[in-house]
């Protein structure tokens, strides 16, 4: 089965940023899972994947601008420790460099904290990829038709399904 727009997808991937090491690699985990179409993916790499079967291999360079985008001068901030994601199991573990998910009204926002203090972080809230060129292998691990309610709700759902609430 061809990946197209509505079908539920698996794979796996490394990254790296060009020319350099190792940034991240899902082949130690579970594969990551997106419905093709329903921009749950970066555009560029749902590009790449399009048409590929179960097997197939691919391998694609993308610029910031593709990516996770330019990096904004100024985008430094001091927040509340308790504004970030799972704070109470973090607090006391925090570092400079460490990557963190800051809760905001539109949803969870990766950071890097840049400075620890008692009862505030700061942040440097371009995205961590953000401004870098990054080369992506992928591999096809499944391909699947999506269920109504997965085109509904515009997203995959994983094992043993998926509940709002």
């Amino acid at each position: 089965m061809q990946i197209t727009a509505d079908k539920v997808v698996s794979f796996h991937y490394r990254l790296n940023e060009t020319g350099g090491e190792l940034l991240e690699s899902s082949y130690e985990t579970e594969p990551t899972l997106y419905l093709h179409g329903h921009n749950g993916l970066l555009a560029a790499l749902e590009t790449a994947l399009e048409g590929k079967q179960v097997g197939d291999k691919t391998s694609i360079s993308i610029s910031p601008e593709q990516g996770y985008g330019v990096r904004k001068e100024g985008a430094v901030q001091r927040i509340p420790i308790k504004h970030l994601l799972d704070y109470a199991k973090i607090k006391n573990k925090l570092k400079p460099g460490m990557k963190v998910a800051v809760n905001t009204q539109h949803g969870p926002w990766d950071a890097v904290v840049l400075k620890v203090g008692k009862f505030n972080v700061d942040i440097d809230s371009n995205h961590p990829l953000a401004g870098k060129n990054l080369d992506f292998e992928l591999e096809v691990v499944d391909v699947r038709d999506a269920s109504d309610e997965e085109i509904a709700h515009g997203h995959a759902h994983g094992v043993g399904g998926h509940h709002h609430e």
